[in-house]
């Protein structure tokens, strides 16, 4: 079936990220699991293959492609490796930040290791007192002479750990000023006065997540992304490109569980039959099998109305909260489609533990339908 958002020079870039993600990524899938070890030399392979935010533009490291382009390789590593897939999403989501709001000779360094595969940088808003307010920040930042000084905590932050940078959000101004007293600086990895720690997390355990310490931690002030008290205004517009990645991120996942649990349906038998012929097991399949096409379709759909220029933020919200249930109710499913061979430690498990992770982070389905609402009702009508 022929897919309206992808045409043949697409189809073929996302032929060649199959092929790759299958040799190289895929059988490394459960040992990265079990040793929590990001591997860099695939990280140095997707970046010399053009795998790494393809959407960038040539002067920063990109090809200039397209965000259709980033979605379709970010969905082939995912289906291969949800947790490695980390490193498209971050890339994409960090290198539009750091092109569009960094001083050119400090970002643009940095945007071409990231695009290389030599840089990680994570993103760092959450805050011990909750997520899901994000504007409302208590990590303070202070200018002092020509630096910002940074002291506070930031929580369940991927790649904590192992990030070689960090955009930070912190409060510049008052309390009172909400949103609009938040600034965004890119801090180095081994900046002095910076500690970490890694979280035991239940699922995307290559990647991991944890905490940021700063302690009187000091930046130069032309490491500030976007202006002083409106970063948070600024940069926060770059989400809506990474919640439709994450959906085809986790709907990758759904779809290779799709694909060996129709196989494995297929062949086994019962009662004279395969498992396929008994309606309690093919109907629930094609039900989600459907939802599935219908959401990645959605995703594709957010990502052309972001190469065109268009109004996105409601598609993008939607990907956000309806693709991580999903992916997660249909990896489920095909687990118990496999009985006892798929409760047992192996991908399908492992699937449904990385996928869950992406109902929690990232903006919570909640927070999305308010997006959703406002965009149909207006902000007035739907306050909070």
């Amino acid at each position: 079936m022929r897919n309206p958002y992808l045409d043949e020079s697409l189809q073929a870039l996302a032929e060649q990220a199959r092929r790759y993600a299958r040799e190289r990524v895929a059988p490394g899938y459960q040992e990265r699991d079990r040793t929590r070890v990001l591997d860099r030399t695939l990280m140095r392979e997707m970046g010399g293959m053009g795998f790494i935010a393809p959407e960038l533009p040539e002067r920063w490291g990109g090809q200039g492609a397209g965000c259709l382009a980033a979605g379709v390789i970010h969905e082939e590593i995912a289906a291969a490796d949800l947790s490695l897939s980390y490193v498209n999403l971050l890339a994409s989501l960090n290198g539009q930040i750091l092109a569009e709001h960094g001083d050119a000779a400090v970002a643009g360094p940095w945007l071409q290791r990231l695009t290389r595969g030599e840089a990680l940088v994570a993103i760092a808003l959450t805050e011990p007192r909750g997520g899901s307010d994000a504007a409302n920040l208590r990590l303070r930042v202070e200018r002092s002479g020509d630096e910002y000084v940074i002291d506070g905590e930031k929580t369940s932050i991927s790649a904590a750990d192992q990030a070689d940078a960090i955009i930070v959000f912190g409060r510049t101004g008052s309390a009172e000023s909400g949103a609009h007293g938040v600034t965004a600086l890119l801090v180095p990895g081994d900046a002095k006065g910076l500690t970490r720690s890694r979280f035991d997390c239940h699922g995307q355990r290559a990647i991991g997540r944890g905490s940021l310490f700063f302690d009187n931690v000091r930046v130069p002030l032309d490491h500030r992304l976007g202006q002083e008290n409106k970063g948070f205004v600024q940069v926060m517009q770059g989400f809506d490109f990474s919640r439709a990645l994450i959906g085809l991120q986790v709907l990758a996942v759904a779809r290779v569980a799709l694909e060996e649990t129709w196989a494995y349906v297929s062949q086994r038998e019962a009662f004279g039959k395969p498992l396929s012929a008994f309606q309690g097991v093919s109907h629930p399949l094609a039900d989600l099998q459907t939802k599935v096409e219908a959401a990645r379709l959605l995703c594709l759909q957010a990502l052309w109305l972001k190469d065109q220029g268009l109004p996105h933020s409601a598609e993008a919200a939607m990907c956000k909260w309806w693709a991580p249930q999903l992916a997660y109710d249909t990896v489920h499913q095909c687990l118990l489609s496999f009985g006892h061979g798929g409760y047992d430690r192996g991908p399908m498990e492992q699937r449904l533990r990385d996928v869950l992770g992406f109902q929690i982070g990232d903006g919570t389905a909640q927070i999305m339908k308010t997006v959703i609402a406002r965009s149909r009702a207006g902000r007035g009508a739907v306050p909070n």
